[in-house]
């Protein structure tokens, strides 16, 4: 079993940044990928970044590409993402996902979520 726990969120306001982290339990994690995904009011829930545990790569929605970085600390078991020059349009419940396997940027395909953490961003 796998157990995931964001925290870090917060009002900020537009061109603010802020760092959420995702700490993960239960498992070594070396074959598995990890996902930030969002959620905002009134809207479904998509995908933000994932990140492939062991090599690092990663793969960004465009909306948040060039602003949002993704990175993880093995040793911690914990993944971070670095949100830079927020927009009030980032204003979302931010969730972490894990999956054993390739990251894939659909939210089905993941097997384990936090519980989220909220953001948000006024103008």
């Amino acid at each position: 079993q796998v157990q995931l726990v964001e925290s870090g969120g917060g009002l900020v306001q537009a061109g603010d940044s802020l760092r959420l982290s995702c700490a993960a339990s239960g498992r070594t994690f070396s074959s598995y990928a990890m996902g930030w995904f969002r959620q905002a009011p009134g809207k479904e829930r998509e995908f933000v970044v994932a990140i492939r545990w062991t090599s690092g790569y990663t793969y960004y929605a465009d909306s948040v590409q060039g602003r949002f970085t993704i990175s993880r600390d093995n040793a911690k078991k914990t993944v971070y993402l670095q949100m830079n020059n927020l927009k009030p349009e980032d204003t979302a419940v931010y969730y972490c996902a894990a999956r054993q396997g390739e990251f894939t940027t659909r939210l089905v395909d993941y097997d384990y979520w936090g519980q989220g953490t909220q953001v948000t961003v006024s103008s």
